[in-house]
């Protein structure tokens, strides 16, 4: 079998349901909009069947909008993502303050989200597309592979009582081994879904159109029209792989 016919096979394989006995997730991503442009809807969903999910920002998103200066920028883009947040039922957003567009993978990066694992306690931590392309359509930025790979990595961390002993020391928090799954929204490499309604399909559309600076910076298009021409294609598409039900893939990653 060649590579290409391979690659065929893979795309055309059908996806999983995403597993259901959880209470609890945590979504790490680089900037505001991230999970509103992969993972929203999915997210409707849980928080309307009563699961709790906490947002992580690793940056505030003050180089995403080339017409508004950083701080401007940052404290923008700040309040559109907790409108954003709020739209899908998630109050718990905290932001960790690295330097968006040169956000570092290292030790610095996976300390800061191992500490919110612990502190959160998730039992499945979500991020955002860590691979190097975006289904080798587009290439990837690296603040997203950065956060993405560094995910995966303080998951780890984050149950191992010897990896940031000051945590434990000086913030009070304990070890957490219990992150069952990491799920990585946008993936190239989809393996499961989410199974979408109207009713969560909508807040979706209207989370993402909270970020109407950046939208109206990015396209001429008016925010929700945008938000609505991006997403329902795309969860429409899913459906080709998912029994014909609309829906948000993952790759997901047992622990």
């Amino acid at each position: 079998m060649s590579q290409q016919d391979a690659v065929l096979g893979e795309q055309q394989r059908q996806l999983e349901p995403m597993p259901e006995d959880w209470g609890r997730a945590l979504a790490v991503v680089a900037h505001p909009d991230d999970l509103e442009y992969g993972a929203a809807a999915a997210i409707a969903e849980w928080t309307t069947a009563g699961r709790e999910i906490g947002y992580l920002l690793v940056t505030r998103g003050e180089a995403g909008i080339d017409g508004l200066e950083p701080g401007e920028s940052a404290r923008v883009r700040e309040a559109e993502q907790l409108a954003s947040a709020g739209v899908v039922g998630v109050g718990d957003v905290k932001f960790l303050d690295h330097k968006d567009g040169v956000i570092e993978e290292g030790v610095a990066l996976r300390r800061d989200i191992a500490g919110a694992v612990r502190a959160f306690r998730p039992e499945l931590v979500i991020t955002l597309n860590h691979h190097d392309t975006f289904g080798g359509v587009a290439w990837n930025t690296p603040d997203h592979r950065a956060v993405g790979r560094a995910t995966l990595d303080a998951v780890g961390d984050a149950g191992n009582r010897w990896i940031f002993t000051e945590q434990l020391e000086l913030e009070g928090v304990e070890p957490w081994g219990g992150v069952r799954w990491v799920a990585v929204a946008a993936s190239p490499e989809p393996t499961h879904a989410v199974a979408v309604g109207d009713e969560s399909v909508e807040r979706a559309v209207a989370s993402l159109a909270e970020h109407r600076a950046y939208l109206t910076a990015l396209s001429d298009q008016e925010p929700a029209a945008y938000a609505r021409s991006f997403l329902v294609p795309a969860m429409e598409q899913v459906g080709e792989r998912f029994g014909g039900k609309r829906g948000v893939s993952f790759q997901l990653y047992p622990r």
